[in-house]
């Protein structure tokens, strides 16, 4: 008799968090795109005031944990729950409850990532040769520069910034401690942004979400990538002379 089982083999267990986040984003992306929506949140808000008002620290817990299954599994209305935020919340303490989210739902896809693929795509980098094990072992030299970097920079993609580091054995902690502290520029824009929807639905207007390309917003934040930047350079700098 075989001694062979119908339990799932440890290779399929593995990938079955990534599987499953990439089949609930699919879905979502389909069904939930009307939903999670800027009219949606005017056409309900004074019942979300309301509920706020009555329940505070209900509405603070239930926001919190859309908003991590929200970015958790990439589903579209991350910006809206942003804006939500601020409007339920003003812009402090809303800024801080959007980047605490926001941090947890992009680590729980971190981990799932890095949990399936990370740990064996990983390897492979770190045993390959040439060009790929020299951009591995750069990215390696400088990852809390590459991690505020793509944090920073608007034209990254929020999902990317989260998956990227799962291939590249970006420790946990490094992880968590970029993303929390490098999204903090965007979010403060954006929950201001919602911290003023009132006059918003009250002049039957859409918020302007152009705003964090804005010389007065953007080049602030572009300093920032600067500055992130920078240790890598001066490090390309001394390696061509030598020091």
């Amino acid at each position: 008799m075989s001694d062979m089982t119908d339990t799932p083999k440890p290779g399929l267990r593995r990938h079955l968090p990534l599987l499953a986040i990439l089949v609930v984003a699919i879905i979502g992306y389909f069904t939930l795109g009307d939903l999670l929506s800027f009219q949606t949140l005017a056409d309900n808000r004074e019942a979300l005031l309301a509920f706020r008002d009555a329940h505070y620290l209900l509405t603070l817990g239930l926001f919190m944990a859309v908003y991590v299954v929200i970015v958790g599994f990439s589903l579209p209305g991350a910006t809206i729950a942003t804006l939500t935020g601020g409007f339920l919340f003003a812009t402090f303490p809303g800024a801080l409850y959007n980047v605490t989210a926001a941090t947890l739902g992009a680590t729980g896809i971190f981990l799932a990532a890095r949990w399936g693929l990370g740990a064996r795509l990983g390897d492979r980098l770190e045993h390959s040769q040439g060009m790929v094990k020299k951009i591995k072992d750069g990215i390696d030299e400088n990852q809390w520069s590459m991690l505020f970097l793509i944090r920073l920079v608007p034209a990254v993609p929020f999902f990317v910034a989260n998956l990227v580091p799962a291939f590249l054995e970006v420790p946990v902690h490094r992880y968590v401690i970029s993303t929390f502290l490098g999204i903090i520029p965007g979010a403060v824009v954006y929950t201001s942004v919602g911290a003023g929807l009132g006059e918003v639905f009250e002049r039957g207007e859409t918020p302007d979400l152009g705003i964090i390309f804005a010389p007065h917003v953007i080049l602030p934040i572009l300093g920032l990538a600067t500055l992130s930047a920078l240790p890598i350079l001066l490090k390309a700098l001394r390696g061509r002379k030598g020091i």
